[in-house]
């Protein structure tokens, strides 16, 4: 994923170079907009924000993300559905 912190709105707005490109209105400071990003991923996949886990990329607009009970291919497929 690709993050764009302090944006207009949250969303997924879509695909960048490859990755999926995630805008919210979180700034990066204190893990504000990994809460944020975990929180939205997790609304569009219809989980809880506890099942999705930040595997790389704490301080880097670049992440990794695992989602309990979905493979990657899946969860990327939903998200972009959505957007």
């Amino acid at each position: 994923m690709r993050v764009i912190p302090r944006a207009r709105r949250a969303e997924i707005a879509g695909e960048r170079g490859g990755c999926v490109l995630v805008r919210v209105t979180a700034p990066a400071e204190g893990g504000r907009a990994n809460d944020a990003v975990r929180g939205l991923v997790a609304a569009r996949l219809g989980v809880r924000a506890a099942e999705v886990e930040l595997l790389r990329g704490a301080r880097s607009r670049q992440k990794t993300l695992r989602v309990a009970g979905f493979a990657a291919a899946d969860a990327r497929r939903r998200l972009l559905a959505e957007s």
